[in-house]
């Protein structure tokens, strides 16, 4: 199925929405394709036509794409007033640690219970998954699910009033190090060089935190879209999200050199 124009409204018809209950909450999380499962957490504010167009490319590089809904208007154009609202929003629920250094947010439990569930229902050896601004760093407190093989941290933006804070819990830090160690993982990271939510302090301590199981990548911001909705012309205002909003599609593009190897890190980890 063609994808849908990413300036208009995503009716996410060629995703099956299901309705997941674990641990006693209820999310909706949009499934689609075939193979091994793959969790793509959206970025602020919620399940952009950007977002929507990215889990399709991992569905047909051979994979089961689970989104789920955690925030927003599924399929929505990330316009300024309701996007800020969505932020707002977001940053006062019991869910996650907008503010908050050395803690993980509370929602990564059930992400890890969704991981669980998508490996029971998929197969293969494990599981990938990719957080984007806010649920940036959900991938790497994942780890903690023996399932997940392949993190993926694109502009991990939390806690967003420290540039060099990490959005996890020590403890929890030193055992996904632990277990990267052991097992020989590793964890994949994206970020524009001048993007205002996700410095060059953060990656700076991850890498200090997990040595070098942590790859960087840091893209030019002359690798950055221009052409962005409003939400992120006007709220992000600066070069941010690598695989959605500033993807520019063409070929020989570094941000569609940064979405192949993800999708060829998927491959590789989860084949």
């Amino acid at each position: 199925m063609a994808d849908p124009s990413i300036n208009e409204a995503d009716t996410l018809r060629d995703f099956d929405p299901r309705t997941v209950t674990l641990d006693g909450v209820t999310k909706v999380v949009h499934v689609a394709g075939a193979g091994p499962a793959v969790i793509v957490m959206t970025e602020m504010p919620g399940i952009s036509p950007q977002v929507a167009r990215f889990s399709r490319w991992v569905r047909d590089a051979g994979f089961t794409v689970y989104m789920p809904s955690l925030f927003g208007r599924d399929g929505a154009v990330p316009d300024v007033e309701g996007g800020s609202a969505v932020l707002k929003r977001a940053c006062m629920s019991a869910e996650f640690r907008a503010f908050a250094a050395n803690e993980s947010s509370p929602v990564t439990k059930w992400l890890r219970l969704l991981a669980r569930l998508a490996h029971g229902e998929c197969g293969g050896p494990g599981v990938g998954a990719i957080g984007m601004c806010f649920t940036g760093n959900f991938a790497l407190t994942m780890m903690l699910e023996p399932s997940m093989l392949a993190p993926v941290l694109a502009q991990p933006s939390l806690p967003l009033d420290d540039p060099a804070g990490l959005e996890m819990a020590p403890d929890e830090l030193v055992a996904v190090r632990e277990r990267l160690e052991h097992e020989d993982l590793t964890v994949m990271a994206y970020r524009f060089k001048g993007d205002r939510f996700c410095k060059a302090q953060r990656f700076a301590a991850y890498a200090e935190a997990l040595g070098d199981r942590f790859i960087a990548r840091v893209l030019p911001d002359s690798a950055a879209n221009p052409e962005t909705p409003p939400f992120f012309e006007h709220v992000v205002s600066s070069p941010h999200s690598v695989v959605t909003a500033h993807l520019i599609d063409e070929a020989g593009q570094p941000t569609i050199a940064a979405r192949d190897e993800i999708l060829s890190f998927f491959a590789h980890r989860l084949a």
